[in-house]
């Protein structure tokens, strides 16, 4: 019998929890906390612990096909990339480039994703190139790089438990981040003040010092309610305002009509509450803001994140040990498949296409001519796909046809692509539309590195071979760039891949899998004998003075009606992922979770004459779905929640494709639906 135990990285949120995977005879048999890892110091949550079960589950894709006569039939690499190649380079030569889109992935290596964009820009022509970060942090970016100039976690997991002040809202984080739940209830263990913003009941919010229900789309009018308290009573930080920052005049304009009884108004947060919350954040020495896709997906979530960063800076907590602004990223690689390049308008290491001297080092490296506008991100592909422009996409890793708003829009721009090509390691709602299906290695089965919610490089090693002929998805990125003539794709290893991408990215320039093998590496980390930045914007923003932004609330895209009464807003629950391609092949954890359901205030369900466990169908403009309500106190009166893991019932189907004007991210967190009796 041989007995291993392998050290690696899991594959769910953005943490970056560090495992052992047990391999008995070839085969995983069970997951063992690493007691030495300073991120999950030993622990693991409930998907952590079964990170191992759908790895070797029957469904997993084993062959490449191709739709023939209406159906996927097995056949060889060789017949699968050769047709791949010759559709590919067909639509290039007829359409032009920018009809072929690249989805990467976030659930893919950095090495994976790099070359994902290098496939995209040096040899497909495009930039189009996109991922799913556009569906959840997009506005991060967006809105990081405007008033800080880095669209990332400020400080570091362990910090919370450092923190006098701990301010959460739009993120359940002890169900969708766990590891990092556990760390602000040791902070409130330690006599922290907790606060906790959020339309729904969390478990979060139920331990929290301060507990607040906004109704879904009224964020920013609380935020600069309790910038104008701050400023107005004197809290806010005078020396770190007037060395470190600008535009704070214009900041004050805008927010002196914010008093507490029209944000009341406008929020429904009682106005004494949110003063309270106000002078707690301003006055804590060590203050810290984590937020998650409660404040991302909306149609003015670039201007949220700018009023959370406008409020991190008025009071000074930025720059400093367990401060700053913390988004919590939703995905194992969301935050390295930004980094990588995996964006339509920023090369690696977020450096713009339409800039012509990163554009020229990158030529200079990649060796050949690369396009200057960028690119489509994924929502408007879909749209330019429905239109009949887009007439190829490659998706790596995503399943667009759960994960997207507006599903029946979705599909029926799946259905007007002369090719669709998806590598994946499951069977997939996507799937059901391609015409290549690519079997790819999951994390157990491949190296490479993942890069987590605060900036740390976290290593991937192999524990077992991938099923059948699966691949690396960097294989069978190399294998497609050279069947397109391309000399830039002869990697051997993904250790060689990192070591390129590193030569042409500033912040991940000193990074190396040695390196990261060996200690813990956050970016930016730019020669090889620097120790990784632990805290950003300690002395200076990365863009030199941070910079505030006067935003104003305004209504959510779609309101209510009489027609459709009901707020829905979407997310996710403790047992489930995503879009459950892996969770629900999992059997202890879709055991826990097997079912959709609909979140129903008991107030709105005895008007509704709705029962605890009975099924109700949920419409909206754009479709209709039939599950079980489950009644409860956790969601505010006037709304209801739905996650979105289940296909059976994918709340995807009602929500709305309106896109934040800046990052082109969707609002899936407000719509319009009516709930009654199926």
């Amino acid at each position: 019998m041989s007995v291993e135990h392998v050290l690696t990285t899991c594959p769910y949120c953005g943490t970056g929890c560090y495992f052992f995977l047990q391999v008995v005879d070839g085969r995983l048999v069970g997951v063992v906390p690493c007691k030495t890892d300073e991120i999950s110091l030993g622990r693991l949550c409930i998907k952590g612990y079964n990170a191992h079960a759908f790895v070797q589950h029957p469904d997993r894709l084993k062959h490449p096909m191709i739709r023939i006569d209406g159906e996927l039939k097995p056949v060889s690499w060789d017949d699968a990339l050769g047709r791949f190649a010759e559709e590919l380079r067909r639509i290039r030569e007829k359409h032009g480039p920018d009809s072929i889109a690249i989805l990467a992935s976030a659930k893919c290596t950095n090495e994976d994703n790099y070359l994902f964009q290098k496939l995209a820009r040096a040899v497909v022509g495009t930039n189009n190139v996109d991922h799913c970060a556009r569906l959840c942090h997009a506005s991060t970016v967006t809105g990081l790089l405007y008033s800080f100039g880095s669209g990332a976690m400020t400080n570091t997991v362990p910090e919370f438990e450092k923190a006098d002040c701990i301010l959460v809202t739009g993120s359940n984080t002890l169900e969708a981040h766990p590891l990092i739940g556990s760390r602000i209830l040791r902070a409130l263990d330690r006599g922290a003040k907790v606060i906790v913003i959020d339309p729904r009941d969390t478990p979060l919010s139920r331990l929290a010092t301060i507990k607040l229900n906004q109704i879904s789309g009224t964020d920013i009018a609380w935020i600069n309610g309790m910038i104008k308290l701050i400023i107005d009573e004197g809290l806010y930080d005078e020396d770190f305002v007037n060395a470190r920052t600008e535009a704070f005049e214009e900041l004050k304009e805008a927010v002196k009509g914010y008093n507490l009884a029209k944000v009341e108004s406008i929020t429904g947060i009682p106005g004494q509450m949110l003063a309270e919350a106000a002078r707690v954040y301003a006055k804590s020495k060590k203050a810290m803001v984590a937020y998650a896709m409660g404040v991302t997906q909306h149609s003015n979530g670039t201007d949220l994140v700018k009023a959370l960063a406008n409020l991190s800076m008025v009071t000074g907590h930025i720059g400093k040990e367990s401060t700053g602004l913390n988004p919590l990223r939703g995905q194992c690689n969301v935050q390295g498949a930004c980094d990588a390049g995996g964006l339509p308008n920023l090369f690696p290491g977020y450096q713009r296409v339409d800039d012509k001297s990163a554009r020229a080092k990158f030529e200079a490296a990649w060796g050949v001519r690369l396009p200057e506008k960028p690119g489509l991100t994924l929502t408007c592909a879909i749209e330019e796909a429905a239109a009949g422009k887009l007439k190829a996409m490659v998706v790596f890793g995503e399943n667009v046809m759960l994960s997207d708003p507006d599903l029946n829009h979705v599909e029926e721009a799946l259905k007007k692509l002369e090719l669709l090509v998806v590598a994946d390691i499951f069977p997939t709602e996507t799937i059901k539309f391609a015409h290549i299906v690519l079997p790819a290695a999951c994390y157990a089965e491949k190296d490479g590195t993942f890069t987590s919610t605060d900036r740390a490089i976290r290593v991937l090693r192999k524990a077992v071979d991938p099923p059948g002929e699966a691949l690396p998805d960097w294989q069978i990125a190399c294998d497609i760039g050279r069947r397109l003539g391309s000399k830039g794709f002869e990697f051997s290893s993904s250790a060689q891949i990192m070591d390129e991408m590193a030569s042409v990215t500033p912040i991940y320039a000193g990074i190396d899998h040695a390196r990261a093998d060996n200690t813990v590496l956050r970016w930016p980390c730019p020669a090889k004998d620097h120790p990784g930045t632990r805290i950003l914007h300690t002395q200076k923003f990365t863009k030199g003075l941070g910079t505030f932004a006067p935003v104003h609330h305004s209504p959510p895209a779609e309101e209510t009606s009489e027609d459709y009464p009901l707020i829905l807003t979407t997310g996710r629950n403790l047992f489930q992922y995503h879009t459950g391609t892996m969770t629900r092949r999992s059997p202890k954890l879709e055991r826990e979770a097997p079912e959709p359901y609909a979140e129903v205030n008991r107030a709105d369900a005895k008007r509704l004459g709705v029962s605890d466990g009975e099924r109700v169908m949920v419409s909206s403009r754009r479709g209709s779905i039939a599950l079980k309500a489950r009644v409860t106190e956790r969601i505010i009166q006037g709304s209801i929640f739905i996650p979105f893991h289940y296909a059976e019932a994918a709340a995807n189907r009602l929500t709305n494709a309106a896109l934040d004007p800046d990052s082109k991210i969707p609002e899936f967190k407000v719509c319009a639906v009516r709930l009654e009796k199926a």
